[in-house]
């Protein structure tokens, strides 16, 4: 029996209190192409054998990332994940409560939140950081809106350089606040004119580096610009292995920076889920987003550690929230915090080091193939190459000879005349071998 305890006078009142006249207006931002006109067509029973061997022929008509020549990023990256992480994070010290709502018994995610924010700090160059976000995209939009409230303007900047998912998430949530955000158009060369953008009416600029056809993007003469105009700078990092080798954004003058955690400790796993990193200057902690973990003693002397900042729905008056992010990333922080404690310092900077070394290999090998453009005048391990013909269709033929080489443009940006852009990015895990396949299957498709 199914509890529905509602009746159709509480759901009338209801839509009538927030201003609709029915249930499906709830869903109007959904356009009606996608919306289902009958019931999923699946067969009415199956058994669980049955359904189990028709999942795995859905699955056999996939070509896994582990099983092709894989030069795909873009925001997403693979790399090795040793299988320490796994055996680590399930141990029993971690698997405490769900929420760590009651200290006493949840030191073990405590502890290791606030040894991630401790490590977040460290790479990004701030002083302070939450115990993580969703993932880069909403740290993103969650940056630009903590911007405007210490600056009490309600203009962004975005640069057009900045991932488009990223960008999406950002309209989205100025859109739906009631706040102004400028987009400015992209730069496939890279040296995008950002300072010309910045005025006394905006509360920050957004800028990502490497930016997402993989350019670094020098941040400080953008810090001294926006600062100039009473401005905050929000830097975005997709690679959170590049950290290891460039100048982090708060040592260029960087307010916020967020990133994406996922190429440490996370698999691809099919688009997430995964883990955002939000860190800041210590004297706008009151307004970031998110938790914050601490450390602090008890009543007999002992360390131990506790929730110190919930600006969060859940925890004070709405009107008082920073944020309505529910959570943090937990297991997804947890397996980036072992990942990164494994490597150390040294082993981030050598694992840097080793995929700027394959993606400057991968980009001589396709530098020769005729036809084809490398973009970039510097990168760390992803590039951008203009190909004589549409990016899709030479992605498409490469994955028919099981090699996946990047992604078309066109795909995040469709039908800005970016066809012929392929994004392409090599990490530890591509070998000489892989290069060579990559080099010589897109001379074929290129002939």
């Amino acid at each position: 029996m199914r509890y529905l305890p509602l009746s159709a006078d509480d759901r009338a009142a209801m839509l009538h209190r927030i201003g609709v006249g029915s249930i499906d207006d709830l869903f109007a931002d959904v356009p009606r192409a996608a919306w289902l006109d009958g019931p999923v067509d699946l067969p009415a029973a199956k058994s669980e054998i049955e359904v189990e061997r028709r999942f795995r022929r859905f699955a056999r008509r996939n070509l896994a990332a582990g099983d092709a020549a894989f030069f795909c990023g873009a925001g997403a990256y693979r790399h090795h994940v040793p299988a320490t992480v796994d055996h680590l994070i399930q141990r029993s010290e971690f698997l405490t409560s769900y929420t760590p709502y009651q200290p006493e018994i949840s030191q073990g995610t405590l502890q290791v939140l606030f040894e991630f924010q401790t490590q977040v700090c460290e790479l990004t160059g701030m002083e302070v950081a939450n115990a993580s976000m969703y993932d880069g995209s909403t740290a993103t939009a969650e940056a630009v809106l903590m911007a405007h409230r210490l600056t009490k303007r309600s203009r962004a900047v975005v640069a057009g350089n900045l991932h488009p998912h990223y960008a999406a998430v950002v309209e989205t949530t100025s859109r739906l606040s009631s706040h102004d955000t400028v987009f400015l158009t992209p730069t496939p060369e890279g040296g995008e004119d950002l300072l010309s953008a910045i005025d006394g009416t905006c509360s920050c600029v957004v800028v990502q580096t490497p930016d997402v056809f993989g350019h670094p993007v020098d941040l400080k003469p953008i810090a001294e610009r926006a600062h100039e105009a009473g401005a905050l700078l929000v830097a975005v990092v997709t690679e959170a292995v590049s950290l290891g080798l460039m100048v982090p954004p708060g040592a260029q003058g960087a307010d916020i920076v967020v990133a994406e955690g996922q190429s440490l400790g996370n698999g691809l796993n099919f688009g997430g889920p995964y883990v955002g990193l939000f860190a800041t200057r210590q004297k706008f902690l009151r307004q970031m987003p998110g938790r914050v973990c601490g450390e602090t003693v008890d009543v007999e002397g002992k360390r131990g550690y506790v929730l110190t900042l919930s600006t969060r729905e859940q925890h004070i008056r709405r009107e008082k929230a920073t944020s309505n992010i529910c959570t943090n990333s937990g297991l997804c922080a947890l397996a980036f915090t072992v990942h990164l404690t494994l490597l150390g310092g040294v082993g981030l900077e050598r694992l840097a080091r080793l995929n700027h070394a394959r993606a400057t290999r991968l980009a001589d090998a396709l530098a020769e193939v005729p036809g084809v453009e490398v973009l970039n005048k510097a990168f760390f391990n992803e590039f951008t190459v203009r190909l004589p013909k549409p990016a899709a269709e030479i992605a498409e033929a490469l994955a028919g000879k099981g090699v996946l080489g990047g992604v078309p443009m066109s795909r995040l940006r469709p039908g800005e005349g970016l066809d012929d852009l392929l994004v392409v990015a090599a990490t530890e895990t591509n070998t000489d071998e892989d290069i060579d396949v990559f080099a010589s299957c897109l001379k074929e498709v290129l002939a």
